[in-house]
């Protein structure tokens, strides 16, 4: 794993630690296979994230940060933070922007 100033997402790191309440660094490099977990789970469903995007679309930072929070350790509300997640995730889905799926003049894909 890379370190922290060659990480490719240092803001999204700077904003999971904040949401998990870890000051320390000891913890980046799980906190960075997080990230690029979320960001590959976002993708495998249809998610379309290019560039710095993930880095500064609210959207996808709040479901990444999500993620990690429903990933990181034990959280005491896992059920909460994973429906919290799949939500977003699935909102993202659907969005208009954020995948490529192409509509027609009918409707149809």
């Amino acid at each position: 794993m890379a370190e922290n100033n060659t990480f490719e997402h240092p803001a999204l790191l700077e904003s999971a630690r904040l949401a998990l309440r870890v000051s320390t660094h000891a913890f980046d490099a799980e906190i960075q296979l997080l990230i690029l977990a979320a960001i590959g789970d976002l993708q495998v469903a249809g998610v379309v994230i290019e560039g710095n995007s993930a880095d500064t679309d609210p959207l996808l930072i709040r479901a990444i940060v999500t993620y990690c929070k429903v990933n990181f350790g034990e959280p005491d509300e896992y059920v909460r933070l994973k429906r919290s997640y799949d939500e977003q995730k699935a909102q993202l889905v659907t969005a208009t922007g954020y995948t490529n799926w192409e509509v027609t003049g009918n409707g149809q894909e």
